[in-house]
């Protein structure tokens, strides 16, 4: 069994931010293999399905981003999942917007979604960044929450798409697979 998590906040002022979208990958993968995002549990909405003769739960966290750890936690002790069967996707500042990062395990560098993760369940999981950049002459809380402009929705579209598919080759292969066919850098890097 697989939990797929993806964190961003609740609530409709926050649709469309650049801190969700581990949350719109999420509503990707739902609409692909047409599973209900409709069950409220575990401080989360969830829905079920099998991919690849595997049992996989896509999860929103409902606790805001800087609790999800509390969410994660709860899912995996009731099913007893190990944590390696756990595969988080989120925004990262700290890579460029276009860019994306699959890695088989690693810190939460400056996220405090994730700081929240491997605080209540480690962190040796698979992990996909999706790369958001940031804003020097904006504050980093204001810049999260800020909408993406249209120059930049062009450009996260396809990464979110593609942040699914990686999503599915680490369940049907391995995360060294989805490395190699999915990571993304930009130029600048």
């Amino acid at each position: 069994m697989y939990i797929i998590a993806g964190l961003g906040n609740p609530g409709k002022e926050y649709t469309g931010t650049r801190h969700n979208v581990g949350f719109e990958t999420i509503d990707c993968l739902a609409e692909k293999y047409n599973i209900s995002l409709n069950k409220l549990k575990f401080n989360s909405v969830y829905g079920e399905t099998t991919i690849n003769g595997e049992k996989v739960m896509l999860m929103k966290p409902v606790t805001y981003m800087n609790r999800s750890g509390i969410a994660i936690d709860e899912i995996i002790k009731f099913y007893k999942i190990p944590v390696e069967n756990l595969i988080v996707v989120y925004d990262d500042i700290d890579i460029p917007v276009g860019a994306l990062r699959i890695r088989p395990n690693g810190s939460p560098g400056t996220h405090n979604g994730m700081k929240s993760i491997t605080h209540h369940v480690g962190s040796n999981f698979p992990r996909i960044r999706i790369g958001i950049g940031r804003n020097p002459d904006m504050d980093l809380a204001d810049y999260v929450l800020q909408r993406f402009s249209q120059a930049d929705k062009d450009i996260i579209a396809p990464i979110i798409l593609r942040a699914g598919e990686a999503v599915i080759e680490i369940i049907e292969n391995d995360v060294d697979s989805a490395m190699q066919k999915y990571n993304i850098r930009v130029t600048g890097e």
